[in-house]
């Protein structure tokens, strides 16, 4: 079953758009809240289209993201239960508390780790504002953690060219998968580490 290759081509689309810079930033906008297909595969294509603007195109999704990121704190921090179902429905909402008890713990290195995680870096957003983690070190954390994945993906398209894009093409499926198996496994790792405190 093809789960993720018709987001992918949906995505690029997207990318050709005219508007593609304001749709990159809406993207990245609505993914910090809810939406899960994440801007590095707009933020692909377009940097490839136009090497000369990969940095302005991630500046543009980091902005988004982080504009996002404010209001996914906010619901953490006002209005949780109104979340939760989506957590639920995403897999997460039993897992969550472990995740809030880092954020609350560790919440700028969480933030600093959580932009590789598979998980989505709005559930640790939500975690952040559900424990009402201090905003200056949020903020800071959201942009490290955030930013050098966009700047990672910019760099490596600008670098790798055609053959970038063609690979992360060709393999978005299994990358997907890979991605879901490796959040399965830190989140048994978060169940083992918190039923060990």
């Amino acid at each position: 079953m093809k789960l993720f290759a018709p987001m992918y081509e949906r995505t690029l689309r997207w990318a050709a758009h005219p508007r593609a810079p304001a749709l990159l930033t809406g993207l990245s906008f609505i993914e910090a809240i809810f939406f899960p297909v994440p801007p590095e595969v707009m933020l692909a294509p377009m940097s490839l289209a136009q090497p000369g603007r990969a940095f302005r195109f991630a500046t543009l999704s980091l902005l988004g993201s982080l504009v996002g990121m404010f209001i996914g704190y906010a619901i953490g921090y006002f209005a949780l239960e109104l979340a939760m179902p989506l957590l639920e429905r995403a897999g997460y909402a039993e897992h969550f508390d472990d995740i809030k008890r880092q954020a609350a713990e560790n919440g700028f290195w969480l933030l600093l780790i959580a932009g590789f995680t598979p998980i989505p870096f709005k559930v640790f957003t939500l975690a952040s504002g559900a424990v009402g983690m201090p905003l200056l070190p949020f903020f800071f954390g959201a942009l490290i953690g955030r930013g050098k994945r966009v700047y990672l993906v910019a760099a490596a398209i600008r670098l790798g060219g055609a053959r970038a894009e063609a690979m992360l093409r060709r393999h978005v499926e299994p990358i997907g998968w890979i991605a879901l198996v490796l959040l399965a496994g830190l989140v048994a790792w978060l169940v083992v580490r918190g039923g060990g405190a």
